[in-house]
């Protein structure tokens, strides 16, 4: 098998690995140029949000109050390249108060996370974020 970006997965795998590589960067705006309009935004254990402003405001709100970085992304496609999933390490800062969180102070945490993506006409439909919310909470309470 030739891995040429000519295959459906292969520009799949490339839009995902785009969408980290914002991410890492902190290019708010390089991330939302790959969501459709219509994005559906399934949160991390929080409500679903629909739209691509209501994703703007949640990168906002995040930008604010963590400092990440993604390590070791694996990202896995189906073959007609309409799903994804990826799975990474966050290397991250709690530096401003969150709620349901412990007061921020700038504590250090590792989590191990995962996404599940849509993919039409080359954007990401769905954005659904897992990670274990009580490691996070157990993890800034002690540092």
């Amino acid at each position: 098998m030739k891995i040429d970006g000519s295959r459906r997965n292969d520009r799949a795998t490339e839009l995902v690995l785009s969408w980290y590589a914002a991410f890492n960067r902190g290019d708010w705006n390089g991330m939302l140029a790959l969501l459709s309009d219509d994005v559906i935004h399934d949160r991390n254990q929080g409500p679903r949000e629909l739209g691509r402003e209501a994703f703007a405001k949640y990168l906002q709100h995040r930008a604010t109050s963590y400092r990440e970085q993604l390590q070791s992304i694996v990202v896995m496609v189906s073959p007609d390249g309409t799903r994804a999933a990826a799975e990474f390490t966050v290397q991250g800062a709690y530096v401003r108060d969150d709620a349901g969180l412990p007061p921020a102070r700038g504590q250090r945490y590792t989590l191990h996370a995962g996404a599940f993506f849509n993919i039409h006409a080359g954007q990401l439909r769905r954005v659904s974020e897992y990670a274990n919310l009580q490691e996070l909470i157990a993890q800034v309470a002690i540092s």
